[in-house]
């Protein structure tokens, strides 16, 4: 009988190998399919949820729709990884219940059970939601949304809801919602960072059950051109320095600086009661189109180090269009973020994560060359590739030195997409006009621009560029953008070029990445 009982055991494992290697290997060829980026295996997917590590796991909850590649009835899907790169997709996490939809929210490790709900030494994985009840909604009810709990004690794979949920009510706001939970070692709390409308409430706990009010941020700084989504509020120290400054993220829709959904940043100081921000300026963590949402893991070991960040990317003015056809949605590539002080004001520098190696394979090299008008690289390139250019800027002020440069991406169909410098204007952009989809919503297909004034006799230009997306690191990572595009047939011409005048390319490199499916 045992015998038979081990053979069962290993024909099914056989088949699931099976049945895994056939998924892996139909969504390698999927037209549009991302390469490099996590997307789920099919249907619909929009923000990033509940992103924490424990014992050896990185794990991503995120929006989900299992029914459909259109929004739905919102689910919480679920990953894991043990390097950021490569993913292990699992059962739905949480389901809908009579309190509602289960929106964007936060999961920690309530290391000290101050909750009560471990178990047997276990530590309770414990996820921060929001409820979303369209019942209330379609009559017309203003406090449909409220924030709920669940906790597991198997490391994600099964969670048990609250029996008193909600653990906040609404007081009658429509937009109440994306509770990030944080714990302060410092004041021996948690808090909790929630969208309002137009701001941000700060709540704090000691037993992530009952939350008290703090105060509130942002009715009179940042962006307001939307509705305040999925906060995140972390401290960083200064690179470079012992000193540290908070940084709080809010993703806004619409109201991005090229339009639609995107996110905005602030760093100032908190003292356990207000966050007190730095200056007025509204600042950007990514200039492109694609990138919404996006939180950072909680519970990262001390060792590593990193403040790892991850974003939707899409944006709502068309990401229910997008043509993919067995899912919809993906994430950013994994970063990591850098706090520094530049011309007495505080920048986020974005890098993608080093784990971005282990796709390496094999490298071209772009000698040296002076660039006018458009010199063809290679015109066999398969994708995902990483390029790294870097500009001889020295003499931008000379009149032959070129008004805008940059590299091409292209097809035999004459569909393209142009990345580079606006030396004129002084902005990186990113031109989708003639990227090869013809978009129903027309804010799709524009050039999207980040400002920037080169003053150094350099300029560097990173780029990871998947089947349906590029995403820009440019000034060691200052200035970020991201995009989206969809050819009818693959890009594979690679070019430099330049527009009225000349740019000297001291160095280059072309690297081929290896799918994450693989």
């Amino acid at each position: 009988m045992k015998y038979i009982t081990s053979i069962i055991t290993a024909l099914s494992l056989v088949l699931i190998i099976a049945c895994s290697d056939k998924i892996a290997s139909k969504l390698v060829t999927e037209k549009h399919r991302p390469q490099l980026h996590f997307s789920p295996e099919k249907n619909w997917m929009n923000d990033p949820n509940g992103m924490v590590y424990y014992e050896g796991e990185y794990h991503l909850f995120y929006q989900y729709y299992p029914e459909d590649i259109n929004w739905g009835p919102m689910h919480w899907g679920h990953a894991v990884s043990k390097d950021l790169i490569h993913w292990e997709h699992l059962p739905i996490a949480l389901y809908p219940d009579k309190h509602g939809y289960i929106f964007s929210g936060s999961a920690i490790i309530d290391w000290k059970n101050k909750s009560g709900l471990g178990k047997d030494g276990i530590p309770p994985m414990i996820a921060i939601f929001t409820y979303h009840n369209s019942e209330r909604e379609k009559e017309g009810k203003d406090d449909f949304q409220s924030q709920g709990l669940a906790y597991s004690l198997d490391k994600g794979r099964t969670w048990t809801k609250y029996a008193k949920n909600p653990i906040i009510t609404n007081p009658g706001i429509r937009d109440f919602r994306d509770p990030k939970v944080i714990w302060s070692e410092i004041n021996q709390k948690w808090y909790m960072i929630l969208a309002v409308a137009d701001h941000v409430n700060i709540y704090s706990s000691n037993t992530l059950l009952t939350w008290n009010f703090e105060s509130e941020f942002g009715k009179d700084v940042g962006s307001h051109k939307g509705v305040w989504e999925c906060p995140d509020m972390f401290p960083m120290k200064i690179e470079g320095t012992n000193k540290t400054k908070w940084v709080l993220l809010v993703s806004i829709n619409p109201g991005a600086p090229n339009g639609g959904s995107g996110t905005q940043y602030f760093v100032g100081d908190f003292d356990g009661h207000e966050f007190k921000n730095d200056g007025e300026k509204t600042k950007w963590i990514d200039y492109g189109k694609d990138n919404y949402a996006g939180v950072t893991w909680s519970d990262v070991p001390e060792k590593d180090g990193r403040r790892l960040f991850l974003g939707w990317m899409s944006n709502w003015q068309y990401a229910g269009l997008t043509p993919s056809k067995s899912w919809r949605g993906a994430a950013t590539f994994p970063r990591s973020l850098e706090l520094i002080e530049k011309n007495n004001d505080y920048l986020l520098k974005s890098h993608p994560i080093e784990e971005l190696d282990k796709l390496k394979e094999k490298e071209k090299k772009i000698d040296r060359i002076v660039i006018s008008n458009e010199v063809t690289i290679t015109e066999k390139q398969e994708l995902p590739i990483e390029i790294a250019l870097h500009f001889n800027t020295k003499d931008n002020t000379k009149i032959n030195f070129a008004e805008r440069f940059g590299i091409i991406l292209s097809n035999k169909k004459g569909e393209k997409i142009s990345i580079g410098y606006d030396n004129l204007n002084k902005v990186f952009f990113i031109d989708k006009t003639k990227n090869g989809w013809d978009s129903p919503a027309k804010e799709f297909a524009q050039i999207n621009y980040a400002p920037y004034i080169n003053m150094d006799d350099t300029l560097d230009i990173r780029l990871i560029i998947d089947k349906s997306s590029v995403e820009l690191f440019a000034k060691d990572g200052l200035i970020v953008m991201t995009d989206q595009f969809f050819p009818s047939e693959e890009y594979s011409i690679v070019s430099l070029f330049t527009e009225h005048g000349e740019v000297e390319l001291t160095e280059g490199q072309i690297t081929k990445l290896s799918s994450i499916w693989e």
